[in-house]
């Protein structure tokens, strides 16, 4: 195996974890809700925690990754990913797991930025759809193996134990990184002084190519995290669903798109990024609006409806990252990718913060107010089109 395709699967470990660790947090809710006895604001709060963390971390992230060698504070980060998973699988209740995962927000935020200007870093931009289209696989590997595997083990033992396997499985990626990451300065030696967070700032918000790129993940990430939190607690409160039939959810989205991802990949370097973004950005306004209808319904068709949520999600998502990823130059493309990481973050966590406000729990524990909070990211979805169009890549 070439050195490239090593520090591709490197990279798509490393976002592996970092998915696994949001993610899981997500089917474990109707547990959780249970255990803690927190309502549907409080689990929103836990999940919007994590983001509205790793936003802030971004945020601040975009003042210093440029200035160091990519693989060094690559090295630094995921070691406090690491260890702040550790935090949360060692969490005893309610407040101090929403502290642990404060903690690894900080951390995890920046394995995104990270992942995308090594990316930039190293792949030309003609081939950058496929590597993209590698490294977003790992989010079927994720829900393939990496939730469904959680759920299992938090099944027979207890909701610690996801965490604990994560942490496990971290230990290896550390060993990868330090392996297969090769020293990455190319963005250090062109003899420019490193610009103050004032500047990084000035730079960004001055420039409207990129501001419309930051705006394009505003809008993609508000119109999906007011769904995805809420599929899981909705599934088994509304629709009947048990935790383990859960995993059925994730293990065939998962198993699609691991084999869709790479394609999009391919798809998006050949037939261009905005065409490719506009027909799944289409095609995933399907599935929202029948999810967030749904009543009592027979597994096979949820399964079907599911899986094209996350296949068009998925799909989405490589041509756009790589259309943004090529509006910023090499010299400040790690502040650029850092600063839209913090946005897309917090975004995120708005989303799901918002929809835990919006429903609210039924007499019989039913989730209500899922379908208008589908209407709402479905015309928030809708405006990603034209300003898709919008956007031009300089490299």
């Amino acid at each position: 195996m070439n050195k490239e395709k090593l520090l591709l699967w490197t990279l798509a470990a490393i976002n592996f974890t970092h998915i696994v660790d949001f993610m899981i947090l997500m089917p474990l809710g109707p547990q959780l809700m249970r255990i803690f006895e927190i309502s549907p604001r409080e689990f929103g709060l836990l999940v919007s925690s994590y983001t509205f963390s790793a936003g802030i971390s971004s945020f601040l992230g975009a003042f210093v990754l440029d200035k160091y060698d990519r693989r060094t504070i690559t090295l630094w980060v995921f070691s406090g990913f690491l260890i702040a998973t550790l935090a949360c699988a060692l969490s005893p209740n309610y407040p101090i797991l929403l502290a642990s995962r404060i903690i690894a927000g900080l951390f995890g935020g920046l394995t995104s930025a990270l992942i995308l200007a090594i990316i930039g870093d190293v792949i030309p931009d003609s081939r950058r759809g496929r590597a993209m289209g590698l490294v977003m696989a790992a989010f079927s590997v994720a829900s393939v193996f990496g939730v469904p595997f959680g759920l299992f083990i938090a099944s027979v033992s207890n909701w610690h134990a996801p965490f604990f396997f994560l942490a496990v499985i971290s230990l290896v990626i550390l060993w990868m990184i330090y392996n297969y990451l090769p020293s990455i300065t190319g963005h250090l030696e062109n003899g420019q002084a490193k610009p103050s967070p004032v500047q990084v700032i000035k730079r960004v918000t001055s420039n409207p190519n990129q501001m419309k790129a930051i705006t394009l993940t505003i809008m993609m990430m508000l119109g999906q995290f007011m769904i995805i939190p809420f599929i899981s607690p909705y599934m088994v409160a509304n629709v009947g669903f048990t935790d383990m039939e859960l995993t059925y959810i994730y293990m065939a989205g998962g198993l699609f798109t691991i084999f869709t991802s790479p394609w999009v990949g391919k798809m998006t370097d050949i037939h261009g990024k905005v065409k490719v973004f506009v027909i799944f950005m289409s095609l995933n306004l399907i599935p929202i609006g029948v999810i967030t209808q749904l009543g009592q319904t027979p597994i096979p068709y949820v399964l079907l409806i599911t899986t094209m949520f996350f296949v068009t999600s998925n799909g989405r998502m490589v041509p756009a990252m790589a259309l943004i990823t090529g509006t910023a130059k090499p010299e400040n493309r790690g502040s650029f990718l850092s600063f839209n990481s913090a946005v897309q973050q917090l975004s995120a966590g708005l989303a799901s913060f918002v929809a835990g406000l919006i429903l609210t729990e039924g007499m019989n524990g039913e989730l209500i107010n899922y379908n208008f909070v589908g209407y709402i990211a479905i015309f928030l979805s809708v405006l990603c089109i034209p300003l898709s169009r919008r956007i031009k890549s300089i490299g």
